[in-house]
């Protein structure tokens, strides 16, 4: 494994090269020494969740926590941090056994990106992983660009399309002061795979119950 050209096009340079190849390695590898990256992807999930959400936050001050949300979802989804692996040729390096091409296959590209965020996360610290992060995976996002189109639009065409209902929604909960309301909304199809959605506002709450929902489907 050429690790030495890998760190090089990934800009970093790791401390323990073990991680490297533990974060490289499948399971399906021959490789039976090396533990393979799941658990590093757990990790890294988490670390990519985290660095998203606090540069969203701060690059865009003025929307809402929906259309945060909405941004998130955007970057933080299996095809997009596939392309990002395919842009660094991530294929090239991972060990799995032979004869698999995995150029085109988005879940292994993906998870061995998070895998990836959470070996350098162990390997250095969470500076380290935001640099990474937005200079290999965000560097094409600009205050220009858009979210994706709006969860509740996107769970709305799924249910009619697959389920020929719409989803339902409920208002569970409404605390806090006039000024500063929180509102608990519930969403599911056909009363199954009921996700919760908080927000200072009905619609705020919706969006966010049904990007939970989509998540959870996987869509």
């Amino acid at each position: 494994m050429l690790l030495d050209q890998f760190e090089k096009k990934i800009n970093y340079k790791f401390n323990n090269q073990s991680l490297l190849i533990e974060a490289l390695t499948h399971s399906s590898s021959s490789i039976s020494s090396s533990p393979n990256y799941e658990r590093l992807e757990f990790l890294g999930d988490r670390v990519l969740g985290l660095i998203l959400a606090e540069y969203f936050f701060k690059l865009f001050p003025e929307v809402n926590e929906g259309c945060l949300n909405d941004y998130y979802q955007k970057y933080a989804n299996q095809d997009f941090l596939a392309e990002c692996a395919q842009n660094l040729n991530i294929s090239d390096f991972i060990q799995t056994q032979k004869g698999d091409n995995l150029y085109n296959n988005k879940s292994i590209l993906s998870d061995v990106v998070e895998s990836l965020i959470g070996a350098i996360y162990i390997d250095s610290n969470i500076n380290e992983c935001r640099d990474f992060i937005e200079k290999k995976i965000l560097n094409m996002v600009s205050k220009s660009s858009s979210p994706l189109r709006h969860s509740k639009s996107l769970l709305q065409e799924l249910c009619l399309k697959k389920y020929k209902e719409l989803p339902k929604y409920s208002m569970i909960n409404k605390s806090g002061p006039d000024h500063n309301p929180v509102f608990t909304v519930s969403v599911s199809i056909n009363e199954d795979n009921v996700k919760l959605g908080e927000g200072s506002s009905l619609r705020i709450a919706e969006e966010i119950a049904a990007s939970k929902l989509l998540e959870f489907l996987n869509i």
